[in-house]
């Protein structure tokens, strides 16, 4: 099996969730992906994963080449996208190992390779940044595997490695967002840029610091939250998986509709 129209974007408890997985090295006109892809199948339906971060967890958020990794799933048949993440809450009711479906994404970031459009005057609506579809699958998993998904919020992706200050974290809950990551973007935009339907499903692992003035945020806590999470992770990525329509009926394969990419799309 070396083709899925499936892709988990993923990292730690997810790197062997898949059968009779192959890896697969691509190579990208923007270089190497994080790792080779592995392709199996996930209840019969092929699946695609890729560890964000490299199975050995080597690139930081800030080093990750998200566009070989966008443009490498896309290579292989990829269509639609499940990306997990840890985040922070920067809301006192989303408390450590709950779960966002979040609906809007701000970017904070700085110095990533943020497009394929290097050239041409060109301009890709993302307007909504999540498939309203995937986003369906999800709550629908969610539902069945009888864990709350708290359907929407706002998720602000900052540049790391570093954790936010007590006055980011404060600025960032005072604009109403809900979350801070440092992986959804590029990463969510780069897939609309190929046509794909891209979903993110947020764990969230700790308060920021902002939030709870007693504490900080320490990566030891993260970790371990995350540990104690991603069994039910699992689970509800591979629900969602089995929930993904067959037939992509919403707006995102019409994204580049009068819209040419610099290099020839696999």
């Amino acid at each position: 099996m070396t083709r899925a129209e499936i892709s988990v974007i993923g990292g730690t408890g997810l790197y062997s969730f898949l059968e009779d997985a192959t890896d697969i090295q691509v190579t990208t006109p923007y270089g190497e992906p994080s790792d080779p892809i592995a392709v199996g199948s996930l209840d019969g339906r092929p699946v695609a994963f890729l560890a964000r971060h490299g199975r050995d967890h080597r690139f930081p958020a800030h080093r990750v080449n998200y566009r070989a990794n966008l443009w490498a799933l896309r290579s292989l048949g990829v269509r639609q996208v499940i990306a997990p993440a840890a985040v922070g809450s920067l809301r006192p009711e989303l408390g450590p190992g709950t779960f966002v479906l979040p609906d809007q994404l701000v970017d904070r970031t700085s110095g990533r390779a943020t497009t394929f459009y290097d050239e041409g005057a060109v301009h890709v609506s993302f307007a909504d940044p999540y498939c309203p579809a995937a986003r369906t699958s999800v709550l629908k998993a969610g539902t069945e595997l009888g864990v709350g998904v708290v359907d929407g919020g706002t998720m602000v992706v900052v540049p790391g490695p570093r954790f936010s200050t007590r006055a980011e974290s404060r600025f960032f809950a005072g604009q109403g967002w809900s979350l801070v990551n440092m992986t959804g973007h590029p990463e969510a935009v780069l897939a609309r840029e190929l046509a794909l339907c891209y979903v993110s499903i947020a764990l969230v692992t700790d308060h920021d610091a902002g939030v709870d003035g007693g504490t900080s945020v320490a990566q030891a806590d993260v970790f371990e939250v995350f540990a104690r999470s991603v069994d039910t992770l699992r689970e509800l990525v591979r629900l969602t998986v089995a929930a993904l329509p067959s037939t992509r009926e919403c707006a995102c394969p019409t994204a580049l509709d009068g819209m040419t990419l610099p290099l020839t799309l696999p």
